[in-house]
């Protein structure tokens, strides 16, 4: 199973072109904003990926959760589910496209998780100076991997 990170601009631009073949794709996008009202929606993978899974998150650490109202059990409850969504599209022999806004923290994360689950390689994301994986986000999605297993 091949594991890419791909920020909101890059994926945008695949998309116009050749989706890769059999590709799970994991999409993080920020949920709307309550101090400036934006709100943010996800790439449009339409009739071009196989499956999709798609998580409003912030991208925050631990020691600013409560400013968001939230835990560390209410942040991510999307997590087990997704868990599931990786370990199926790993057992049905897909790749995974991880994406987020700049390609470099969130879908990061996850991609490092996935691949210290599989292949016992996360640091070599953790390694790449052009990556800075949400450590949140990483034993989440990693903790949620060992727990529901394939």
């Amino acid at each position: 199973m091949k594991v890419q990170i791909y920020s909101r601009k890059a994926i945008e631009e695949l998309l116009q072109g050749d989706f890769p073949q059999n590709t799970a794709v994991i999409s993080f996008y920020d949920p709307p904003s309550k101090r400036t009202g934006e709100v943010f929606k996800p790439v449009d993978y339409k009739g071009k990926a196989e499956r999709v899974f798609t998580i409003p998150i912030h991208d925050i650490d631990i020691e600013i959760l409560e400013d968001y109202g939230l835990t560390f059990d209410t942040y991510f409850p999307e997590v087990n589910s997704l868990a599931k969504y990786i370990h199926q599209a790993h057992k049905d022999g897909l790749d995974i496209i991880c994406q987020c806004e700049y390609g470099q923290s969130r879908s990061a994360a996850c991609a490092a998780a996935i691949l210290q689950y599989y292949y016992n390689d996360g640091i070599s994301i953790f390694a790449d100076y052009r990556y800075y994986p949400n450590q949140l986000i990483y034993n989440k999605v990693k903790n949620a991997l060992d727990i529901i297993k394939e």
